[in-house]
């Protein structure tokens, strides 16, 4: 488009001169895109920010010390609950433990009861079952480590006959790997059924569980 510096009218780019004064007719000016008659935004004026997007900013800087505590909180609670479900396992497989040594006392009274884990163990596709390796006792358990605790068998009152041991009494030992992390407390077992704790972790079983 072409513009009449006189009187402003626009025509053509074809045009010339101005129909009205005569005036010789110069190109129309372009805005800073490169588009005539297109107005461009003021220098140093900005986009405005949606005010939803200054609300979302408000609640993120009000609600994260919040979620600092709640994460501080929460962190020590996971833990404890991850220790007692570990107790709780301790003490259900020395019960297993127990169940398992009064079957082998029946099995082979021989023997009596069983002095190692590996005797109350013991994989079945191997054949079948003997004083060495009962198979009384999942692997895992038999193995001697379970949920984050490490099982011992001890036997004592053993009686001697033509040569032979007789194991009438025994003790199952729980204690965690690593004390106040996997666990807190260690747990005590016997032919009579009880079982105690160890407060401490180890195997100085005095208090008896409730």
């Amino acid at each position: 488009m072409k513009r009449c510096p006189a009187c402003g009218a626009e025509y053509s780019n074809e045009q010339t001169y101005c129909s009205a004064d005569g005036a010789a007719l110069s190109p129309a000016q372009e805005t800073a895109a490169g588009t005539p008659g297109s107005s461009a935004p003021p220098a140093g004026s900005a986009r405005r920010v949606p005010i939803f997007v200054w609300v979302l900013v408000g609640v993120a800087i009000v609600l994260s010390p919040l979620v600092l505590i709640l994460m501080l909180i929460a962190v020590p609670t996971s833990r404890s609950m991850g220790k007692r479900a570990s107790e709780t396992s301790a003490i259900h497989s020395i019960r297993t433990i127990q169940q398992a040594e009064s079957m082998y006392e029946s099995t082979y009274p021989v023997n009596g009861f069983a002095c190692s884990l590996t005797a109350l163990g013991g994989d079945p596709s191997a054949g079948a079952p003997s004083p060495a390796t009962a198979q009384l006792l999942q692997g895992d358990l038999a193995s001697g480590e379970k949920s984050g605790y490490i099982f011992t068998i001890s036997c004592k009152d053993k009686v001697t006959t033509n040569g032979a041991d007789r194991y009438t009494g025994y003790m199952v030992t729980a204690v965690p790997q690593t004390v106040g992390k996997t666990g807190d407390r260690g747990f005590c077992g016997d032919q009579f059924g009880y079982i105690k704790f160890d407060p401490a972790g180890g195997t100085d079983c005095t208090q008896p569980l409730q």
